[in-house]
């Protein structure tokens, strides 16, 4: 990496920008100065630079004005690589930046770094449906750019949809596929198997990529197209953590289906997280219970409250007389919106650091959220499935997320769920009663299935070689996973020691055992007690082993093997992903 600029050390660039605020705003003073007086650098192919500040999903990784491009194709990417190896720069994608972990660019990038963020949101958004392999109704054509609002909104025109999806629709297709991105879905009892769909990633849907690689025999960075289940390439790009850069996918899809989705506030905790044969879990309301009977569930339990947000989704091609019709997506205006009184709450909680109010928050969010159901008759709705699976804006609560994968049998997803739960009660409240509240936003509880082959319609397709649903070549038994999400607001005092002792309980709890757990790319892990992504040895032993060494070592090194100069990537990726 001769041509790669000297690059600072992992302490500096990892150390977190909670003094700078929810918007980072005292970062952006410190180096403003610096940043104004940076030269725009000269870029091929007549593109125009112009500065543009980056801020992450919680604001937590910020900074002022990073020089920025939009390339109108990807030519003009491959340009820009080979600008970037002789110049000394490094390259990142620019999608929505809806993303908490340092993927894109690191907590403290210097004023004058030289990192070009390259905006595929522009140009890079074309899309076309294309003749699908045999065994699935649709196929489409997409470059990275495009936002999966638009993609999905695209493929039910088209009569053709997608299972699984995150809430959010404005993501990009680039930014879902670097980090697989995930939703809700397992098989519902009974439920049968849906030529074109997967419970998986969205990155299982890949059938072809295009990506801007290495060419060892030209000496340039050059366009490539590599095919699922032919270049083993393919499997190492279909989840690449922003360690390289792709311009364009093919993507299998499957009929669209309706779906109905009912909300429930009234289920208490106590059941919903029951202990397998329990008294509690014996009156059919457990999370289990639900996934038997629709296979979608998610539940959003907030900090201090007994009874969580439990939504159930489920096929449904015809709309039930009790569901109300939807025409589009984001149905729940009270969370896409802060109330009032809960932006009030969260100023003082904020502002004048009065953290013992997180469980009035946790009770004030629920009440909202258990009045807006009623009063916007959204307990029950039906419509496009992509109309009901996003429901997030960017305008909602802006909170930073630990995030895991627990991989397991499908029979022990009650099991895992109520020891999580039940770990992170006793420590929440264990907290509350030494004075201190680490967590004022909600548990985010999600099951889906795995990367599985057999849901993909070409031969000899493997699963993405990255993915945090991978399945485990040791552990084939475990055929689901668990997800889950602790959020609280950005800079709240001991919640990075807070997540450390949920990490910690995760990893000696699910050790290989009766389940196993994944860090989630796009959220936080690896925590010290004073910040994310600093645990050494959760970077460099834990997230290698908890994939096998031979996939591990297999995909980092793909991956370094199309872009040997390191033009795509930055100091925390270079050490995640080192040999």
């Amino acid at each position: 990496m001769a041509n790669t600029p000297e690059l600072p050390s992992r302490r500096g660039v990892l150390r977190t920008a909670a003094a700078a605020g929810a918007f980072g705003l005292t970062a952006h003073t410190a180096i403003g100065r610096a940043v104004a007086a940076t030269p725009a650098p000269d870029l091929p192919g007549g593109l125009i630079p112009y500065r543009l500040p980056y801020l992450n999903w919680a604001g937590e990784i910020a900074h002022p004005g990073l020089w920025t491009c939009a390339p109108r194709d990807g030519q003009q990417v491959a340009d820009l690589a080979n600008w970037a190896r002789a110049a000394g720069w490094r390259l990142r994608a620019r999608g929505k930046a809806h993303t908490w972990s340092p993927l894109t660019i690191t907590p403290g990038t210097a004023a004058d770094a030289p990192v070009l963020l390259l905006d595929t949101t522009k140009h890079l958004t074309a899309m076309a449906l294309v003749p699908p392999p045999a065994g699935a109704p649709g196929a489409v054509r997409a470059q990275t750019g495009v936002t999966l609002e638009e993609l999905l909104g695209y493929l039910a025109g088209h009569g053709l949809g997608v299972t699984n999806t995150p809430a959010p629709g404005e993501l990009t297709l680039g930014g879902t596929l670097a980090i697989d991105a995930h939703g809700t879905s397992v098989p519902a009892a009974g439920e049968a198997a849906r030529p074109g769909h997967t419970y998986g990633s969205l990155s299982n849907l890949v059938l072809e990529l295009t990506a801007v690689v290495w060419d060892e025999a030209n000496g340039r960075y050059a366009l490539r197209t590599f095919t699922r289940g032919t270049d083993p390439e393919c499997d190492a790009l279909a989840t690449h953590l922003g360690r390289a850069f792709v311009v364009e996918a093919v993507l299998q899809a499957g009929e669209e289906t309706p779906l109905r989705c009912v909300s429930r506030v009234d289920v208490p905790a106590d059941e919903l997280f029951a202990a397998p044969g329990s008294p509690e879990a014996a009156g059919g309301r457990t999370f289990a219970d639900y996934l038997d009977a629709a296979g979608r569930v998610e539940t959003i339990w907030f900090a201090f409250t007994d009874k969580p947000w439990l939504k159930v989704w489920s096929l449904s091609p015809e709309r039930p007389a009790t569901s109300r019709p939807v025409l589009g997506p984001y149905n729940y205006p009270f969370s896409d919106l802060v109330p009032t009184p809960v932006s009030r709450l969260v100023g003082r909680l904020t502002a004048e650091a009065a953290w013992y109010l997180a469980p009035q928050l946790g009770a004030l969010q629920y009440t909202v959220a258990a009045t807006g159901l009623t009063t916007s008759l959204a307990t029950d709705l039906w419509g496009a499935s992509h109309h009901l699976t996003f429901y997030l804006r960017p305008t909602t609560l802006r909170e930073t997320a630990n995030g895991y994968a627990i991989l397991t049998r499908r029979a022990d997803v009650q099991r895992v769920i109520s020891e999580f739960a039940g770990f992170y009660r006793e420590r929440l409240e264990a907290w509350a009663d030494a004075g201190r509240y680490p967590v004022n936003g909600q548990v985010e509880i999600r099951v889906g299935g795995l990367d599985q082959p057999a849901e993909v319609a070409v031969p000899g397709a493997r699963p993405p070689l990255l993915s945090v649903v991978r399945p485990h070549p040791d552990h084939p038994e475990f055929d689901c996973a668990v997800w889950v999400d602790v959020l609280t607001l950005p800079g709240t005092p001991g919640a990075a020691e807070f997540y450390r002792e949920l990490e910690r309980f995760c990893l000696d709890t699910y050790d290989g055992g009766h389940a196993l757990v994944r860090v989630e790319w796009s959220k936080g892990w690896g925590y010290t007690d004073a910040e994310a992504w600093a645990d050494q040895e959760v970077i460099g032993e834990v997230v290698p082993a908890s994939y096998g060494a031979g996939e591990w070592a297999e995909g980092t090194g793909l991956l370094r093997g199309l872009d040997p100069h390191g033009v795509f990537g930055n100091a925390f990726l270079d050490e995640l992903l080192a040999p």
